[in-house]
């Protein structure tokens, strides 16, 4: 299928960004990224070495048509991109936007809150991503440490970005009814949910019925197993709380898009998955 409108991609990250997101051929990370690709169904699981460098990123981002990428870094206790260095990749490219990452247990909510003002009001970054399964210790999303941040951000309106997934250390931490207190709790934030909770996604469905202000991003992991619940959704009620993701490099972009249009989508809800509902929750113009 032809689609000549606007793609936003709401999870994309450079090889170049560090080794574990491949950028070393040889190195531990370089292969577990060419087999979380295989994992995931890339046809060719070496395809993220054109993004060794920036300028291949963003000429692999024109030529599969997607119009703009947000790049979101991390801040863990094992791994950490930094938010400037998010900026720095971002800030000469009209095709990529940032997201800025946060840790509140190690760095304690000052600091954190300072980070986040810092981030969005002098870098430009445009959200907030936390981790709270990859913490020290792993923590439910709605742990108490995590709540501030959550409070300030709906108090500068800015979205949420919260990492779930089956590679979490304790795969309890990915289920979604943590997020469901989160959304009741702060009911004028924007949540937006990275990698749709995988594999909770029956429950995580049900939390976005409940919570108009809960955005599903499944990206790779729409690929897999069990997650044709999120097409049936998204062609009745989801259709507005649904975004689209490639979640490079641990899926081709091109290949993604193609990929997508094969799930079954109703084709007059394509603009809401594709751009529209990434414009509201971004506040992009």
């Amino acid at each position: 299928m032809s689609y000549k409108k606007e793609i936003i991609d709401l999870r994309s990250r450079p090889a170049f960004l560090g080794e574990f997101y491949g950028s070393t051929p040889g190195t531990a990370g370089y292969e577990a990224a060419k087999w979380l690709n295989r994992r995931v169904g890339s046809k060719n699981d070496e395809h993220f070495t054109r993004s060794f460098t920036l300028d291949g990123f963003v000429d692999d981002i024109k030529e599969s048509g997607i119009t703009k990428a947000v790049v979101v870094g991390r801040d863990t206790p094992s791994l950490t991109v930094s938010n400037d260095v998010i900026y720095d990749v971002v800030k000469n490219h009209k095709e990529l936007v940032g997201i800025a990452s946060v840790d509140p247990q190690t760095n304690g909510f000052k600091t954190t809150l300072d980070e986040i003002e810092r981030s969005t009001k002098q870098l430009g970054l445009i959200g907030v991503n936390v981790e709270p399964g990859f913490g020290n210790p792993p923590v439910h999303a709605d742990d108490r440490d995590f709540l501030e941040v959550y409070d300030a951000c709906e108090k500068l309106g800015l979205p949420i970005f919260i990492m779930s997934g089956p590679t979490t250390p304790n795969l309890e931490h990915t289920n979604p009814a943590a997020i469901g207190r989160i959304a009741r709790d702060f009911p004028n934030l924007k949540i937006v949910v990275y990698h749709g909770s995988y594999p909770f996604v029956n429950e995580i469905i049900g939390v976005a019925f409940r919570y108009e202000n809960v955005n599903i991003v499944p990206d790779m992991y729409l690929f897999q197993p069990g997650s044709k619940l999120f097409v049936e959704a998204a062609n009745s009620f989801l259709n507005e709380q649904l975004l689209f993701a490639t979640s490079y490099p641990f899926r081709p972009m091109k290949q993604t898009i193609d990929d997508f249009f094969n799930l079954g989508f109703k084709e007059e809800i394509l603009d809401n998955l594709f751009h529209r509902n990434a414009k509201r929750v971004l506040k992009l113009s």
